[in-house]
């Protein structure tokens, strides 16, 4: 699966030339992989993705910003979180594991993200309202696929 994966993320290397991660993961009833490409902005040391939580049952991968990211990380610390790094992705994390998808609608920003809950057995993919970081997705062949560029997605059969 990292295979395709890393294929998919070699078509859109110019949205993130900076870095590249992949979370898989594999049990009797699913397989899942989630990649992305990283364009350094935010917290350029310690930013690398995937970012896990604490208990490595929640992982996130994310493009884009989000603007109110320093207000929400102070609320968030006043609430008792604690945090690895300086980026808003685990911003969008950490809001997670304490409100839930209810959290999402405190995002102010350009974003598009995947966060898998393996608590839950869940994986949300979420974008920004008006739609500035793109989205694509599809079902076909028993899968469902996503990705920030639709030749990802359309260019599948070629990178299996």
């Amino acid at each position: 699966m990292k295979t395709i994966l890393a294929k998919m993320n070699n078509l859109i290397i110019h949205r993130g030339p900076d870095e590249d991660g992949f979370f898989t993961e594999a049990n009797d009833s699913f397989s899942l992989g989630m990649a992305m490409r990283r364009l350094s902005i935010i917290d350029l040391a310690s930013g690398k993705q995937p970012i896990f939580s604490d208990d490595k049952q929640i992982v996130i991968v994310f493009n884009g910003e989000i603007y109110n990211y320093r207000e929400l990380k102070s609320e968030l610390i006043e609430k008792g979180a604690t945090f690895k790094t300086t980026s808003d992705t685990e911003v969008i994390l950490k809001l997670y594991e304490l409100e839930g998808t209810a959290s999402f609608k405190k995002l102010d920003g350009m974003f598009a993200f995947s966060i898998y809950d393996k608590n839950t057995n869940k994986l949300y993919i979420a974008r920004d309202f008006f739609g500035e970081k793109p989205l694509y997705y599809t079902a076909m062949q028993n899968r469902f696929i996503w990705a920030s560029e639709l030749k990802s997605i359309v260019n599948l059969e070629t990178v299996n």
